[in-house]
């Protein structure tokens, strides 16, 4: 693509990504690879000179927002470069480039006319947290809205984006939003120039707003003068219409009914927060964004999201599906518990009747060996005394007769008669 005009040394022009009245926001690229949005403000600054007001407020809002870099945080833009153009001395700031759609288009076909109660938390909290992170630098935004805020798919965060009028003299930033201004996002006292931390507090609200309810309570029909001054007399004078009224006539027509109900149960800590915010006096809101940014996480410990709430993305068919495959693994699971749990019987069963035949065997081989011990003790006894009886096969006893030694016959002499004479 062909340069429209030079930025700066190193930077080239890669065309414009959006214009407005104030200012116009183009796709920059750097040496090499890498690519960055670059900010035009549409007031030049002829004079780089401390003299020069409008060259001094500049430099003054660039060093703030030099502090909101110090410590990056994941839901604010990092600002990587600021200066002068080197043809037409505009001011710019050069800012990362988030890949992704911003929440005006989320909004859009074919995308739902509202967000759910899930992603409108996720949001609030994202955004609160960046609007804390910059007022702490002392940076007040003054431009909150839809088209500023987008949703990075890299990183699945959401991003505030823009700081252009954080970066304009008083003057300047008066002339911006009176004439080309997102009024339908503007603070009462935004409208006759004024800008403070309560400003950007209601412009969140307006946008938290828009995401339940799928419209501004005041929308700007027509790009007229008179509609616009209309739209500014409305924030400052009527009432804000009702959230939920709003919300049940724009809910999608291929959401199931339960669905519907679940989303229609808006906390009442949130439509609460949304109604301090957009009260009509700055006094009477949040006095900054780490006030609001602390009630809503106070709220989300003290009142979690539902199950229901979780779920209330999911049609009815992909519902059915998950129960159906729910289900189906239960009784897997179930399966595999019995198929264990017989599978431990039997090894418990083998256990103990391994261990009772080990000890019947155990006792068998004692009795064995003890009865072996006793006949063996029986006969060396039966060896040692002679037994003075027997017993015959029917029991009886027979007594067995010592045997008397026979006397020697006496012995006789010559003359044949007997000699009784014992001998010595």
């Amino acid at each position: 693509m062909a340069k429209v005009f030079t930025i700066t040394e190193g930077l080239e022009n890669m065309g414009a990504l959006r214009t407005g009245g104030q200012g116009s926001v183009y796709k920059g690229k750097r040496m090499g690879a890498i690519i960055s949005a670059v900010k035009l403000l549409p007031t030049p600054i002829h004079t780089e000179n401390e003299n020069d007001k409008n060259f001094r407020d500049f430099q003054n809002e660039v060093e703030k927002l030099k502090k909101v870099n110090e410590d990056p945080n994941p839901n604010v833009v990092k600002i990587i470069n600021s200066g002068l153009t080197e043809s037409g001395s505009f001011p710019f700031i050069e800012m990362e480039y988030i890949e992704g759609p911003d929440l005006e288009e989320l909004l859009q076909a074919p995308n739902p006319p509202v967000f759910t109660i899930r992603e409108t938390i996720k949001l609030a909290t994202q955004l609160s947290n960046a609007l804390a992170h910059c007022h702490r630098a002392g940076v007040k935004h003054g431009d909150i809205k839809s088209n500023n805020v987008k949703f990075n798919i890299d990183t699945g965060n959401y991003i505030l984006l823009d700081f252009g009028l954080a970066v304009m003299s008083d003057e300047q930033r008066r002339s911006s939003l009176r004439h080309a201004g997102a009024v339908e996002f503007m603070a009462p006292e935004q409208h006759d120039g004024e800008m403070l931390f309560q400003s950007d507090i209601y412009s969140f609200g307006i946008i938290v707003y828009e995401l339940l309810a799928g419209v501004v309570p005041f929308p700007l029909i027509s790009k007229a003068e008179s509609h616009r001054n209309q739209i500014m007399i409305s924030h400052i004078e009527k009432s804000i219409p009702n959230l939920l009224q709003l919300r049940q006539t724009r809910l999608p027509a291929d959401w199931s009914e339960k669905q519907r109900v679940t989303e229609m149960n808006v906390p009442i800590w949130l439509q609460d927060i949304v109604g301090k915010c957009l009260e009509k006096s700055p006094s009477d809101r949040y006095a900054n964004g780490t006030d609001l940014h602390d009630a809503i996480c106070n709220q989300i410990e003290q009142n979690p999201v539902q199950t229901e709430t979780v779920l209330s993305n999911i049609n009815d068919s992909s519902l059915a599906s998950l129960q159906s495959e729910n289900e189906r693994l239960l009784a897997e699971i179930s399966k595999y518990k019995q198929y264990f749990k017989s599978k431990m019987l039997l090894f418990i069963a083998s256990l103990v009747l391994v261990c009772f035949l080990t000890f019947v065997g155990s006792s068998m081989i004692g009795t064995e060996r003890t009865e072996k011990g006793s006949t063996a003790e029986s006969m060396d006894n039966a060896k040692k005394d002679s037994p003075k009886s027997l017993q015959n096969k029917s029991g009886d006893t027979i007594k067995k007769e010592k045997k008397k030694p026979k006397k020697a016959a006496p012995a006789k002499t010559k003359d044949g008669l007997i000699n009784d004479v014992p001998e010595f």
